[in-house]
């Protein structure tokens, strides 16, 4: 069992170093502490012991958001926590009043849009070349998602 709760790390250090874990491209701790400082909410999914295993960073303006980033600690992905931490997020924000929700991922992270799919989002944009890769650059889906 996992709760998801709105919280304001102390230290964006350890969202950078539960990223820097799960994936390859991860932010760096100066993008952390910069979206926390301008007030953006984080939403937290903690384990039994609350230990930190996945977050997710929104950026909110008047009834729409954006989810920034979100991660799940490699060893809890598969395990349907991504789909609990989006859907806590799309309610909260849906209680709050926001009726539109974005995202961008990457092409090539097919378990990520199809989670993204799952909870109601759709393609509704490209860019090209956006994202660094292992071999050049590779493109970012653009999706959104009503509330």
């Amino acid at each position: 069992m996992s709760a998801v709760r709105r919280f304001q790390p102390d230290d964006p250090q350890l969202l950078a170093d539960l990223e820097q874990q799960a994936t390859q491209h991860g932010w760096r701790v100066g993008q952390y502490r910069d979206s926390l400082a301008a007030g953006y909410p984080c939403y937290g999914l903690f384990d039994d012991a609350g230990a930190l295993i996945g977050f997710a960073l929104i950026m909110r303006v008047l009834d729409e958001a954006e989810i920034l980033n979100i991660v799940i600690a490699k060893e809890h992905q598969g395990q349907g926590r991504g789909f609990a931490l989006l859907q806590a997020v799309l309610g909260e924000l849906r209680d709050d009043c926001c009726r539109r929700l974005f995202l961008e991922v990457r092409e090539s992270n097919t378990p990520a849009r199809r989670l993204y799919q799952r909870c109601g989002f759709h393609q509704c944009g490209l860019r090209k070349n956006y994202y660094p890769a292992a071999h050049g650059r590779e493109h970012a889906i653009l999706m959104e998602a009503s509330l």
